[in-house]
């Protein structure tokens, strides 16, 4: 009976196992289908998820609001206990009477005041003490808040120079502050790059921005997930093609619009006419392997246009083409479109650089090249390492003779270029002017190139700063390992220098 009961005992739970396996398999599949519906959910979403929001940044809340720390005694050196007198007890009369026994008395009396006073000095020698190291504790206190506070008031000062500049409509101010909005726009985590270039015309109150936008992927291609009990396997439905097609479509549509919302609900200084948005897709070309920025979908529109539209009751897509918007067909397979204005055709400062590499001469001298062809030189070489190189006019740059983008993400930015074909030495004053540029563009590096060397002073200057300083030798070195380019820098016959300052890329 006993071995039936435990058979039995056996069989139950080998059924309830089976049964919470089942139970477990298909809370997994719901999970899974739980987590497509909010993917899809959330795709759908991205431009009702901004109509919510304002997309104003108030100045004010840029302010710094961390209060520097008090100042609290430690506990070593709090106040203690002063010593107390020791307690003598008073002679009785009877033993008076014992001869020596006042005497004695009066002893023990002197003796323990005696030993108080040693005490209270000691007492109050240690307490001078403590008051010397709080005295000294707090000036530090003291000093560091000065410094704090300072730092604070400095930041604040900044905040409404910037508030100043971008109520004046300025460039820089104008760009940052429409940075700031669009990144701080909230998209799902997975997929969405956030990636953007902004370039804003003063005079025509034209802004343009290039968006990077997710890729076809971000849509999922699985429609439900199923549990096949025969197979213990969890299997998807595979969604139709037209379906990922669609909700793509949609995306781009959706992103399009809602980018163009936040730029113009921004506006406090009414800076923005009319927005141009280029919608780029960063991928790379399966046929060849090359990475290529595609365009899907361009748009122009002016703010009083735009602000006729219902965005809750617009159909994205519709919206986009009765605005006149160039939208590829078959955005999910990458099918470009003509951008409606050039994104780099915005910023007045920049012209076309040309090639000063392919041009160079086997083993050219780059003392000889004229100021400007040098600098197309080097704006050259900095776009064969990677970086998105813009010449800029001589009579505008304002010292400026590169602007660069390294568009790698985090790590990434503006940098300001600046090219000196000098035969002598560069001083310290050209690193303070390139110092100065980098905060006027609000460039996060700064890259010094020059033909010659550069003095203590100026290696000094830069050590602590995000600037490159790149001499001669430096420069042959990357002409060659980037450019391909062999090159000399030899002064002419006219000059009196001696040989040892010729650099050679050999």
């Amino acid at each position: 009976m006993a071995e039936a009961q435990r058979l039995r005992d056996m069989k139950q739970a080998e059924k309830q196992a089976k049964q919470d396996y089942l139970e477990m398999r298909q809370e997994e599949v719901a999970d899974l289908n739980a987590e497509l519906e909010e993917t899809i959910a959330g795709l759908r979403g991205i431009l009702v998820h901004t109509l919510d929001y304002d997309d104003t940044i108030d100045f004010d809340c840029l302010r710094p609001v961390e209060q520097f720390r008090p100042f609290i005694i430690p506990s070593q050196f709090q106040p203690g206990r002063p010593p107390q007198r020791s307690v003598v007890p008073a002679l009785k009369w009877w033993r008076g009477l014992l001869p020596g026994a006042k005497a004695r008395y009066e002893a023990t009396v002197s003796q323990a005041e005696a030993e108080f006073q040693v005490r209270f000095k000691q007492y109050q020698q240690l307490e001078s003490e403590k008051q010397s190291a709080i005295a000294r504790l707090q000036s530090e206190h003291d000093a560091e808040k000065s410094v704090f506070n300072a730092s604070i008031q400095e930041r604040n000062v900044e905040i409404d120079k910037f508030r100043g500049a971008y109520f004046a409509r300025e460039t820089a101010a104008f760009t940052d502050y429409n940075e700031m909005v669009l990144t701080r726009s909230e998209y799902p985590e997975e997929g969405f790059p956030q990636q953007f270039r902004i370039a804003y015309d003063a005079g025509a109150k034209l802004m343009a921005v290039e968006y990077e936008l997710p890729l076809p992927t971000v849509v999922p291609t699985d429609l439900e997930y199923r549990y096949i009990k025969t197979r213990d396997a969890i299997e998807a439905k595979n969604r139709k093609p037209a379906e990922v097609k669609l909700i793509y479509q949609q995306l781009v549509a959706e992103i399009a619009l809602r980018t163009l919302h936040e730029l113009f609900e921004a506006d406090q200084a009414l800076g923005i006419e009319i927005l141009v948005l280029t919608g780029i897709v960063d991928t790379h070309d399966p046929a060849t392997g090359r990475d290529v920025r595609v365009p899907v979908v361009s748009v122009r529109c002016t703010r009083e246009d735009f602000m006729q539209i219902n965005l809750r009751r617009a159909d994205p897509v519709a919206c986009l083409r009765s605005m006149g918007a160039n939208v590829s067909s078959k955005p999910d397979e990458l099918l470009a479109v003509k951008p409606i204005v050039e994104f780099n055709m915005v910023d007045k400062r920049f012209i076309d650089q040309g090639d000063a590499l392919s041009g160079l001469e086997s083993r050219p001298n780059l003392l000889e090249m004229s100021p400007s062809e040098f600098e197309v030189l080097v704006a050259n070489l900095f776009g064969k390492m990677g970086l998105e190189t813009k010449l800029t006019r001589s009579s505008r740059d304002g010292g400026v003779d590169a602007v660069a983008f390294d568009t790698r993400p985090v790590l990434g930015g503006k940098v300001v270029i600046q090219a000196k074909r000098y035969k002598d030495a560069v001083g310290v004053s050209a690193v303070r002017d390139l110092y100065g540029t980098m905060a006027n563009e609000r460039a996060s590096k700064g890259i010094l190139v020059t033909t010659g060397r550069y003095g203590p002073d100026a290696y000094s200057f830069s050590a602590d700063k995000p600037i490159e300083l790149i001499d001669g030798a430096g420069l042959l070195y990357l002409l060659r390992e980037h450019a391909h380019v062999i090159a000399r820098i030899v002064p002419t016959q006219t000059d009196n220098r001696p040989k040892s300052w010729t650099f050679e890329n050999v």
